[in-house]
C-alpha cells in the first residue's frame, strides 16, 4: 500500500503551505495539489481549506490528521526494522529541542552520531518546553529535551542538572555579593522569558517567594541577556545560555542553589523506533563525557 498521498498531506499540514510543501517533497506545486485532492475523493470529504495565508485543517482533516501521523510512523518503524535486519540503517529521527540545548549539546551529539549512522537524517523541531509536549503528544516528534518534571503520561530519562544564575548589568550594587538572596532582588525591575519558555524562572521565583516587577518580556534569551547588559533589568537564566559567550553581565548563583533538571522525555504509549533509541543512547554517552570533561552535574535519579 502506497502512504504517499498521505506523506504529501502531512507534510502541508506540518508547513502550512502547498508551495512549501512541493519545495520540501521536490514535486510541483500542481502534484502535491493532485495528491491532496486525490486523498480527498478517497475520503469523500475535504480536508484542507485554501486561503491567501496559506492552508488549514477542516474539521474532518482535524480528525483523521492522527491515524495518518500513526500510518506514517509505523512506516517509517519498520523501514528502520526491515533495513536493521538487513544490516543496514535508514530512517528519520525528529527530535524536540530548545535553544539552549541547540546550541551547547546537539551539534556535538549529532556529529557523533551521524559519525557512527551516517544513512539517518535528524530533523529538529526548535520550540518552548509547552510546544515540545504537545509534539510528543501527537507524534510529530520521536521524542523531546524537556525541563522536568513534565507530564506523567511521558517516558523520562534525566541527563543533567543546569545551575539558574541571576545576571546584573555591570555596576549593579549587588555585583560583589557571594550569592543572590531572594530577598534583595524582591523589587529589582525584572525581565521575564516569554509565556511557555519562563517555567524554570517562575519555578525559582516561587521558591524564593518573591514577585518582581516584571519590565519586559523577551522571546529570546540572548535578547534577555543584552537587556540586562544595557541595565533595563535583571533576569534569572540558566548557566547552559551563557556558557561559551562574550556576555557583558555579572552571574551569581543564588541562595538556594536551584538548577533547572534536564531530561529526554518520549510518549510512553508510542513505540520507539531503533534509530531513535540509538540516538538517546548517543546523546547520553555524549553527555557523559562532557561530565567527565567538567561539565554539568548529572541529574537526579541518573
Amino acid at each position: 500500500m502506497s502512504l504517499f498521498k498521505y506523506e504529501v498531506f502531512h507534510k502541508v499540514v506540518e508547513l502550512g503551505s502547498l508551495t512549501r510543501a512541493s519545495e520540501a517533497l521536490g514535486l510541483t506545486q500542481s502534484g502535491v495539489s493532485h495528491a491532496v485532492h486525490s486523498l480527498e475523493t478517497e475520503f469523500g470529504f475535504s480536508i484542507l481549506t485554501r486561503n491567501r495565508s496559506g492552508v488549514r485543517l477542516t474539521d474532518n482533516g482535524e480528525r483523521v490528521l492522527a491515524f495518518v501521523r500513526e500510518m506514517l510512523q509505523v512506516q517509517e518503524r519498520l523501514k528502520q526494522e526491515v533495513a536493521a535486519i538487513n544490516g543496514l540503517e535508514t530512517g528519520t529521527i525528529r527530535i524536540g529541542t530548545f535553544t539552549s540545548i541547540s546550541v551547547q549539546w546537539l551539534p556535538g551529539i549529532i556529529r557523533d552520531f551521524l559519525a557512527s549512522h551516517p544513512r539517518i537524517e535528524v530533523n529538529l523541531y526548535e520550540g518552548d518546553y509547552h510546544e515540545i509536549e504537545e509534539w510528543l503528544l501527537s507524534g510529530e516528534i520521536d521524542f523531546g529535551f524537556v525541563s522536568m518534571p513534565t507530564l506523567d503520561s511521558f517516558e523520562v530519562i534525566p541527563l543533567k542538572l543546569d545551575r539558574m544564575l541571576c545576571i546584573l548589568p555591570p555596576g549593579h550594587r549587588l555585583e560583589k555579593e557571594p550569592c543572590i538572596r531572594f530577598g534583595d532582588i524582591a523589587n529589582e525591575p525584572f525581565i521575564m522569558p516569554k509565556e511557555g519558555s519562563d517555567y524554570d524562572v517562575r519555578r525559582v521565583l516561587r521558591k524564593g517567594r518573591i514577585k518582581p516587577p516584571v519590565k519586559f518580556r523577551a522571546a529570546d534569551d540572548y535578547a534577555i541577556v543584552a537587556m540586562v547588559e544595557n541595565g533595563l533589568g535583571i533576569s534569572i537564566l540558566p548557566e547552559m545560555i551563557l556558557r561559551g559567550r562574550r556576555n557583558e553581565v555579572v552571574a551569581l548563583e543564588l541562595e538556594d542553589g536551584s538548577c533547572r533538571s534536564l531530561g529526554i522525555a518520549l510518549n510512553a504509549t508510542r513505540n520507539v523506533s531503533p534509530a531513535t533509541r540509538k540516538m538517546i543512547d548517543c546523546a547520553r554517552s555524549w553527555l557523559a563525557d562532557e561530565a567527565r570533561a567538567g561539565g554539568a552535574k548529572p541529574a537526579r535519579g541518573e
